[in-house]
């Protein structure tokens, strides 16, 4: 089979395609034939090296991925082959077969489309969970949301605005405020015009915003306590500009603030999470209220220019990589 391997940490010309073995399910496994995979920052992390979980190499990148399962390894009664799934995967998602848990494997409802599916588990899924695991997510609520115009930002907006919450978003880029605006968003933000707390301040009276969600990291995660109200909360999940402050502790005791670095592999943990996350994206998905924010699918030979695509940050929503020439786009 084909795929997308590197082999050391690097730049765009360290992403080969190349003929490997298709690999095999062990206990608990199911294997994929894979119709689309997902592209995410994450993705370009692990290329470089950067990544801040343990990442080894040679590796094949992709972490969520669509596809029909083949095979099925010892002790996996569900899925089983034939059906289409949705799954989250340690890596390999860049190729034509990929294993995955089963656990973490999902059935696709009839009439969502195979691209849909492989563009949700990542973005999708952490949208929800800091939502409505971690920050309890209510009617009335206002919520910012940093990188409102990129994949996880676009999410957000759509769930929060679909809660009932009141969403300030904020970009970086001119003309990416177009899409969280369309979902819902009341006011977008360009954070190279002034400064967002003050401007975040001034749009709710003074008291700041009930949650934050900060994907940045860098200067921006530490202003962005002073947009949070009194006893509000503030979730981080990337450092997309860089590392952020180091003294959390203190930041949050300014204004009683609390404080989350959220990681979507420890909800994977838990199953009832995992399942109830997964039910509630996809039924928003079908029932149309959801959209992916699909804006670019690439060949699977192309992964590098879809990684340089990511890195330019001109698109706003989600890039997919295609694995089956013949899968349907629609």
């Amino acid at each position: 089979m084909k795929a997308a391997v590197v082999d050391q940490p690097g730049g765009l010309d360290t992403i080969l395609i190349r003929e490997v073995d298709i690999p095999q399910p062990g206990p608990g496994q199911v294997l994929i034939k894979v119709s689309y995979c997902g592209c995410n920052w994450a993705d370009t992390q692990m290329r470089e090296g950067i990544y801040p979980h343990k990442t080894t190499y040679p590796l094949i990148l992709g972490m969520e991925v669509a596809g029909e399962v083949v095979d099925v390894g010892p002790n996996v009664s569900h899925p089983q082959p034939g059906q289409r799934i949705t799954a989250m995967v340690e890596g390999g998602g860049y190729a034509n077969f990929c294993v995955a848990s089963a656990g973490l494997a999902t059935v696709v409802p009839e009439g969502l489309p195979m691209a849909s599916a492989a563009a949700y588990p990542v973005q999708g899924l952490t949208a929800y969970h800091m939502l409505y695991t971690v920050g309890r997510i209510s009617d009335g609520d206002t919520v910012l949301v940093h990188a409102s115009g990129g994949g996880v930002g676009l999410f957000v907006t759509q769930l929060a605005v679909r809660a009932g919450a009141t969403v300030i978003g904020t970009v970086g880029t001119s003309g990416k405020e177009e899409k969280p605006l369309a979902y819902g968003a009341t006011q977008v933000i360009n954070l190279k015009e002034g400064n967002f707390a003050e401007q975040v301040l001034d749009l709710t009276q003074g008291k700041g915003v009930d949650l934050a969600i900060d994907s940045l990291g860098a200067t921006t995660l530490d202003k962005t306590f002073s947009a949070v109200r009194m006893l509000g909360h503030l979730i981080n999940i990337g450092e997309a500009e860089g590392q952020p402050i180091e003294n959390i502790r203190q930041r949050c005791l300014v204004r009683s603030q609390t404080f989350t670095r959220f990681h979507l592999g420890h909800v994977m943990e838990i199953p009832s999470l995992w399942k109830d996350g997964n039910d509630f994206v996809l039924d928003a998905l079908i029932a149309g209220w959801l959209d992916p924010t699909i804006v670019e699918i690439f060949p699977l030979e192309q992964a590098r220019q879809m990684h340089e695509r990511i890195e330019d940050r001109s698109n706003s929503g989600k890039l997919l990589l295609q694995a089956d020439p013949s899968a349907a786009i629609g």
